[in-house]
């Protein structure tokens, strides 16, 4: 536990020296905000804003979970990690630290965000919903810290993972419903999003949000906020099974491949072409 404890904190000190990175991790979203805000005025969306707010929100979360993977990354590649891996210390609670440090600064990040929110669109009626807002961020925090963890154990060089990080998240991204509706992309690149994750996170987050629980299959059908793949309907409990399938796979094989990777085979080469994929 004091292992877990210990790199939770390390995580956070990190997020909090960065300032620099702070600063634009939070001004940057906001161009998406008013941008696709004022693009993407339809009759369905009753507040664009705070339409565009939630998916901001929930992308920040997401990119962060991933990007934070970066770090770990560069532990393996400095030689930290296999210096921590030496002592006693168990590997499942080295990864347990990586990933709860990830998810948690990821979380900030998303509360910052929202902070700035609740003054230009979004709005609160029940006291609950901000409980719900902060549960869902740490649940889909953890899901994606799970899913970087699992990368930076298979990406040997830092240079290789911001690559294959902005390859993933770019189309995971703009594919999730976040900034565009799914009504509004082409037949192909709709199926392509229904097996993106991001897109059931995207839309259970959004609902949790707008405060739209309380409608009826039909009106959350026409507001856009479940998914409805040829007339079927991913219910909101079915959105929820799904996030939470996919992050006990990933957290599973984050953990079981960070225990089992060869930290001593780790390349501190950033141009070592052969490092990528093992």
């Amino acid at each position: 536990m004091n292992t877990v404890i210990a790199l939770w904190i390390r995580g956070l000190k990190a997020f909090v020296r960065n300032k620099t990175g702070l600063i634009f991790s939070l001004v940057f979203p906001f161009f998406f905000v008013y941008v696709f805000g004022a693009i993407f005025k339809t009759d369905f969306i009753e507040n664009p804003i705070a339409y565009m707010l939630s998916g901001v929100i929930i992308v920040t979360v997401f990119e962060s979970s991933l990007s934070l993977a970066s770090g770990t990354v560069d532990d393996m590649v400095s030689g930290f990690m296999k210096e921590v891996l030496v002592s006693p210390t168990k590997r499942i609670s080295v990864a347990m630290g990586q990933l709860l440090s990830a998810a948690t600064v990821s979380t900030v990040q998303g509360i910052l965000i929202l902070i700035v929110g609740l003054f230009i669109g979004i709005k609160f009626t029940s006291w609950v919903t901000p409980l719900y807002v902060l549960l869902s961020m740490i649940c889909i925090g953890i899901v994606f810290s799970g899913v970087g963890l699992f990368m930076a154990t298979k990406v040997r060089n830092g240079q290789t993972f911001q690559i294959i990080k902005a390859a993933i998240t770019m189309p995971l991204t703009f594919l999730s419903g976040a900034y565009i509706p799914l009504s509004m992309l082409p037949g192909t690149l709709r199926y392509v999003a229904y097996l993106n994750p991001m897109t059931y996170a995207t839309a259970f987050f959004r609902m949790i949000v707008l405060e739209k629980t309380h409608l009826s299959i039909e009106e959350l059908v026409r507001e856009e906020l479940v998914v409805e793949i040829n007339g079927f309907v991913v219910t909101p409990f079915l959105t929820f099974i799904i996030i939470v399938c996919i992050g006990l796979i990933f957290l599973t094989l984050s953990t079981i491949s960070f225990t089992k990777t060869d930290f001593s085979r780790v390349s501190r080469s950033e141009t070592d072409g052969n490092s990528l994929w093992g």
